[in-house]
């Protein structure tokens, strides 16, 4: 669409209002520019509110106040390592620059954004030059909710809700697995006992990882009066001509119930997310999916990616020119998808000590605890090879289940009315559902999850004898620091233990993802490209609407979000410093309004 007169004017419109959306608001705010973000749905956050809320940044304020400071140079050769040629240097090396510059910004422009870096959670090839043991995943600590005061209930809530007071700070979640190999797991138990009982005592709403941060980074908007438009969906860009080297100017926003055509002086920022809830868009560019709709059953929207998230920022750039790549990608997660359609990450299973993964061959065919992107993609080129890998089933046995977290389910003695499964038997709706079978044999099982049960009997015998010998030759397993996060520690190869005495347990795993992570072509300052490479003048593109920096790849925990903030601030320094505005001057829009305050919605 092309410009006619104006509703409303500003320098900077914000598409979508996730990390990378806010994090551009405050940055283009600062540098003095007239701001307004708008969201599309009545809840502000976007995936980023559903995440971990883990933020990659090597080099982040957190890590060197604590004395570890990576050399950028050995972090720029990790990236391009394992991107693999698929990201250009420019695009690379200015992450690896400006991630730590937008964390110090940050925690320079509000007291609410505070960051705080817990070695040990490693990057995920801790063991490639430039990756670390340590890790670079930054986080914030909890906040009550209740600070948000009447926004409280505009924040995005998680898929699925934990029980009233129980909330998981970053290294929570690995003792807790622990509960039953220390007194520390032990610990985190009591912990979240008592959560819940203030919670329902005082009235606590504490919320930690991905929810702290988009309450954070929320108050800190409000803090800075930067406006905020919910269910104000951006359905069209607004270009200065019909000319291929249009410049954006603006963009049509619905609100209150009629369009709105805005007048961004400076440039669009577009943040709006991937398309993760288009499946048939998905389906055009990856038909392995089908299988994942058949197995989760008609109806079933198994994405973790926010619900919003129909591609809108995707289709509108590519309206005005802009090219794409990697549509075929998302972060992808192995899970389980339980009958009444709710997918459960499946993280710390993998890395237990007595199990192993078959495809439909009765065969282990990867590294059960490899970064979860590594291992859905073999499951997807499995796939395509003519051997059924998705689903495959994660095998176990009654030991394993006695004693570690499998599927939610907690191994301490029966607790009524726990929010979780809990006690020594196998809850019989699992078994009833099909989702998890079960075998007094290997022969048995076999049959159950229809593999070749002399192929099941081969790997289980040549896994327990690796197990026994504390290597695993085939696919390494236990070697790299990552595979040892969640493994049992009290084991001289935490990943790694023989199955023992039946009955033995399989469960279904398919694909999972947390959004798609293709989209919108962009260069190191965040502009949309065209095919020819020319950029499309007034337009930026950040987080999941853009085709990751991060290639097929990610580089360790917060690689999304890491990336979405970065590319949000790098977007906005580089629409202040540039000097020319639109040809479209603000007497086109003389019944435009002034936006003013900082809670518009």
């Amino acid at each position: 669409m092309t410009a006619h007169s104006f509703d409303h004017v500003v320098e900077v419109l914000i598409v979508g209002s996730g990390g990378g959306g806010m994090t551009a608001a405050l940055a283009a705010d600062a540098e003095g520019l007239d701001t307004l973000l708008v969201e599309k749905s009545a809840r502000f956050g976007g995936s980023t509110a559903l995440s971990g809320g883990g933020i990659w940044v090597p080099g982040a304020p957190s890590q060197r106040r604590e004395g570890h400071v990576p050399d950028p140079d050995a972090v720029f050769a990790y990236l391009k390592e394992i991107t693999a040629g698929l990201v250009t240097d420019a695009r690379l090396r200015k992450y690896v620059d400006a991630a730590p510059e937008m964390m110090e910004f940050l925690e320079k422009i509000s007291p609410w954004l505070e960051f705080v870096w817990k070695p040990g959670y490693a990057d995920y090839y801790p063991e490639l030059p430039g990756g670390s043991a340590l890790g670079s995943t930054i986080n914030v600590p909890e906040i009550d909710l209740r600070k948000l005061g009447d926004e409280e209930q505009n924040l995005l809530a998680p898929l699925a809700l934990a029980p009233r007071g129980i909330w998981f700070a970053p290294k929570d979640l690995r003792l807790f697995y622990q509960v039953r190999q220390s007194w520390r797991g032990k610990a985190v138990l009591v912990k979240l006992i008592w959560r819940m009982f203030r919670a329902r005592v005082f009235g606590d709403r504490m919320a930690a990882i991905g929810q702290s941060l988009s309450a954070r980074l929320r108050l800190a908007m409000r803090q800075q009066n930067i406006p905020l438009w919910l269910n104000a969906p951006m359905t069209e860009l607004i270009t200065d001509s019909d000319s291929p080297e249009a410049r954006v100017i603006g963009a049509v926003v619905e609100k209150d119930g009629r369009p709105l055509r805005i007048h961004a002086t400076r440039g669009v920022v577009l943040a709006s997310g991937g398309f993760d809830h288009d499946m048939a868009w998905r389906l055009e560019h990856l038909p392995e999916l089908a299988r994942v709709a058949e197995l989760a059953g008609p109806g079933t929207d198994w994405s973790f990616g926010n619900p919003a998230a129909m591609g809108d920022g995707i289709r509108a750039g590519e309206k005005v020119g802009g090219a794409t790549e990697l549509l075929d990608e998302a972060w992808w997660f192995p899970a389980i998808c339980w009958p009444d359609g709710r997918l459960q990450f499946m993280l710390n299973e993998r890395m237990m000590p007595a199990q192993f993964i078959v495809n439909g061959a009765g065969k282990r065919f990867i590294n059960e605890a490899a970064p979860y992107m590594d291992f859905a993609h073999a499951m997807i080129e499995g796939e395509r090879s003519g051997v059924t890998h998705i689903p495959c089933w994660l095998i176990t046995d009654i030991r394993s289940f006695h004693r570690y977290v499998v599927g939610g389910h907690l191994p301490i003695p029966k607790v009524p009315f726990a929010p979780v499964p809990t006690g020594r038997k196998v809850p019989q709706a699992w078994l009833e559902s099909g989702v998890v079978k079960t075998g007094g044999s290997w022969e048995e099982l076999a049959r159950e999850i229809g593999v070749p049960g002399d192929e099941l009997r081969k790997t289980a015998e040549r896994f327990n004898a690796l197990a026994r010998a504390g290597h695993d030759d085939d696919f390494n397993r236990g070697d790299s620091a990552y595979d040892n996060y969640y493994g049992d520690q009290t084991l001289p190869n935490p990943n790694l233990y023989p199955l023992g005495k039946p009955p033995y347990y399989a469960f279904q795993i398919i694909l999972g993802d947390l959004g798609t992570s293709g989209g919108l072509r962009t260069d190191e300052f965040a502009r949309v490209l065209r095919p020819d490479d020319t950029v499309i003048d007034g337009l930026y593109a950040v987080g999941n609407v853009s085709a990751a920096v991060m290639g097929r790849s990610y580089a360790g925990a917060g690689a999304t979000i890491g990336p979405a903030m970065a590319f949000g601030y790098v977007a906005a320094k580089h629409i202040a410093e540039s000097h020319t505005a639109s040809p479209a001057t603000t007497s086109q829009a003389s019944t435009a309004l002034k936006l003013q305050g900082g809670n518009q919605q």
